[in-house]
């Protein structure tokens, strides 16, 4: 799909009044694919692994681009994550928030953060449980060095449209809720290539989109 029609299918689901970002996930294109897009007018890309996109953004860093991290932080990359993308979407427990903030250089901008949701308590994702949403956002929120956007989620793919839509509500419910609280709170970040109008419908205010744009992964 192209990134012309893409767009239009995102302000078609979400209308004149609901402006939703685009996040073009990256991870395993070369650097030539993110170029190519760039070129058409996207600014955001999404990676998952800390080494291969700080390559990626040191290559590209000419373009100017804003790097999102949507994979799994492990603690011994916190430092070199702090230091290259401009955002982390998967904050998840409290070790992480000391991390970032510690090793964000003061050169640049606070980090923002989004605090990753596992919404349908799936053993096999990552996430915090909403019940621990507050104390985390508290931490973030405390942090000069980091700033506090919002919440990321990753529902369960359930073959149930009902299913997908509940979670989808969980997370809008929440969303509204930890924005009550922190006024700064902007970003909602759910819905990939297959759901993503499901999820704009729902409330997403970011969707993460790769194979849509650049078709199936290559290999890792």
């Amino acid at each position: 799909m192209s990134l012309a029609t893409l767009r239009q299918q995102i302000e078609a689901a979400s209308g004149p009044s609901h402006p939703v970002r685009l996040l073009a996930v990256s991870k395993l294109q070369p650097a030539i694919a993110v170029a190519t897009l760039a070129g058409q007018g996207q600014r955001a890309f999404g990676e998952n692994y800390v080494q291969e996109a700080a390559a990626k953004i040191a290559e590209l860093t000419a373009l100017g681009l804003q790097w999102h991290l949507i994979g799994h932080l492990q603690s011994n990359k916190a430092e070199l994550a702090a230091q290259v993308f401009d955002w982390v979407q998967t904050v998840d427990r409290a070790k992480l928030v000391g991390a970032l903030a510690r090793y964000r250089p003061a050169a640049l901008p606070p980090l923002n953060v989004l605090i990753q949701v596992n919404i349908d308590d799936e053993d096999s994702k990552h996430g915090c449980a909403p019940e621990q949403i507050a104390g985390l956002a508290e931490a973030v929120a405390n942090e000069p060095r980091l700033c506090l956007r919002g919440l990321m989620a990753i529902p369960a793919p359930f073959p149930e449209a009902a299913k997908r839509q509940a979670a989808f509500a969980r997370m809008q419910a929440l969303f509204t809720g930890l924005a009550a609280h922190h006024p700064q709170v902007d970003t909602l970040s759910m819905g990939m290539s297959s759901d993503f109008a499901e999820a704009i419908a729902a409330g997403s205010t970011m969707v993460r989109v790769g194979t849509a744009l650049f078709g199936q992964r290559p290999s890792p």
